[in-house]
């Protein structure tokens, strides 16, 4: 198979066909095509349409979709290894009220491949949004679109950061409120609509006041999609202040691989001990008046993140409670997730970027009153490219509109409904290399229940392989033990096979752009 191709076996009582097909379009084209004529459905004439919008105006749920940045998976409580200061009654009410997805995971570690890959539902190596600074292809279709297709009125409203200066409504939106790059904790200027405003207040609070008023303003005869993307948890981290300094005094509980140990990092790949001197590690932060290192304090880093969570939470709650005195609750979806996980001191690091378990794993929660049973745990591997597909799913978006985007993802909407379906064994993570922050290598790795092998692309140094059964911290890597042999070979072809069959094996190469942040802090 070249390019993006794929494999379609088609089972009918009546027949089994096998396919190999251009795109995902065509497969499902002929695949309809083969079943409805097999199974006396319809005969070789013209087919009617699948469905008709005023078919699914029944199945239409309003859809909020809440994105936070950086916000790692435990940072809830209502998740093991929460810090136990840190409570977060709204996302423990949208988990207690509805669905908390136990492994949800990204398929790239950065903010504008991760936001591409949840608008689009494709890999990075499709959307080509490979770093911060490059803005989306021409061409590529988001899931609002197809939203508007069927009837939607759309909004965004927060942090796009993808073409980093550039605040220019885009397409599959009505209503549009955003700020440039990485925008500001405080005072954000806001391009609503083609026009500039700066608005004096906390971000998350002011983002959430935008959303709010456009729900309000919004025509009421239809559906509705909101795209609410917060900030924060991005560093710097700069808490409310209203919650600055909660958690000062509160006591840390530091990773156990922090530490510059030789247990640590015996057999860990030599870059990821170097990474702790890089910008995005402990010890690059500061030592001595000299330093001038924009990180002084670790302890303070760690209590201000929570405080930014804090934050997302008390807003995630103001939606929540409008949902609720509007009486649309019933009615409405609400997806809460971040766009990547971040490190705050395990194996030296605060950042993202790398495949370890901090990294690629998010937050993610979704609640529906009676549609999602509460207290629903799902424990399949979800990744951020699901989410195009299951919001389309839900809101009754025909088959071909989805075949359109070429989505690499699919709907959980059955595992929200409690449904028994066959479901992916293992996920695939790809990162490549930024001129901006070397520290990190390229990064290609496949993880399943159980097992995660990790490739390092253009470094010499070892690959990595871990139990993480048995090794939850990820601190021994077992590349190189003869009785994980036979898995590491397996995992190692499967992510290969899959990366050269969907075009994910061609690495681009981009010309410098922004700013370089590569220097080390040396060794004492």
């Amino acid at each position: 198979m070249t390019g993006r191709q794929r494999v379609l076996i088609l089972k009918s009582p009546f027949v089994g066909i096998v396919m190999l097909c251009s795109t995902k379009s065509v497969c499902y084209a002929v695949a309809s095509i083969a079943w409805l004529c097999c199974s006396g459905v319809v005969g070789l004439g013209i087919a009617s349409p699948v469905d008709s919008v005023a078919d699914r105006s029944q199945s239409k749920r309003n859809i909020i979709f809440v994105l936070s940045d950086d916000h790692r998976y435990d940072f809830m409580s209502c998740v093991d290894g929460c810090p136990k200061f840190l409570k977060t009654p709204n996302m423990d009410r949208m988990a207690s009220g509805g669905a908390l997805i136990q492994n949800a995971f990204v398929s790239t570690s950065l903010c504008s491949p991760s936001r591409a890959s949840i608008l689009t539902g494709q890999y990075m190596h499709h959307h080509q949004v490979v770093d911060n600074q490059r803005p989306v292809a021409d061409g590529t279709i988001f899931f609002p679109q197809q939203l508007q297709r069927i009837g939607y009125e759309t909004a965004f409203v927060g942090k796009w950061h993808m073409g980093h200066e550039d605040d220019k409504p885009r397409r599959g939106f009505d209503h549009w409120a955003s700020f440039r790059g990485q925008g500001s904790y405080f005072n954000p200027t806001l391009n609503i609509n083609g026009q500039r405003k700066t608005i004096e207040g906390y971000t998350t609070d002011v983002l959430t006041d935008q959303a709010l008023q456009w729900l309000e303003e919004r025509d009421k005869k239809k559906s509705f999609c909101l795209y609410l993307s917060f900030k924060a948890t991005h560093y710097p981290f700069q808490p409310a202040p209203r919650n600055r300094g909660k958690f000062a005094d509160e006591k840390i509980e530091y990773p156990e691989t922090m530490a510059n140990t030789e247990r640590n990092y015996q057999t860990q790949p030599h870059w990821v001990r170097e990474r702790r001197f890089s910008i995005h590690g402990v010890d690059h932060m500061e030592t001595g008046a000299f330093d001038k290192d924009p990180v002084p304090d670790f302890d303070a880093l760690y209590h201000q993140y929570a405080e930014c969570v804090l934050g997302i939470d008390q807003n995630l709650g103001r939606v929540l409670d409008w949902l609720k005195k509007e009486e649309l609750d019933s009615s409405t979806i609400v997806v809460y997730m971040g766009d990547n996980g971040f490190e705050l001191g395990e194996h030296g690091f605060y950042d993202k970027r790398d495949a370890f378990e901090h990294s690629i794993r998010v937050p993610m929660l979704a609640y529906a009153p009676g549609l999602i049973q509460p207290g629903t745990k799902i424990k399949k591997l979800i990744q951020n490219i699901d989410i195009a597909p299951t919001l389309l799913d839900m809101a009754g978006a025909n088959q071909q509109q989805q075949d359109e985007m070429e989505m690499d993802g699919r709907s959980f909407l059955p595992l929200l409904r409690a449904e028994a379906i066959d479901w992916r064994k293992h996920i695939l993570y790809e990162y490549h290399w930024e001129w901006n922050f070397p520290a990190t290598p390229t990064t290609f790795a496949i993880r399943t229940d159980r097992y995660k092998y990790i490739y390092y692309h253009g470094v010499w140094d070892h690959n990595g392989f871990y139990d993480l059964e048995t090794d939850p911290l990820e601190r021994h890597n077992l590349i190189n033990v003869p009785a994980f042999e036979q898995q590491i070979n397996k995992m190692k072809q499967q992510l290969f096979t899959e990366l050269d069959a969907s075009g994910g094996l061609a690495i681009p190469a981009r010309p410098p752009k922004g700013e370089r942040l590569d220097q080390r802090k040396l060794k004492r």
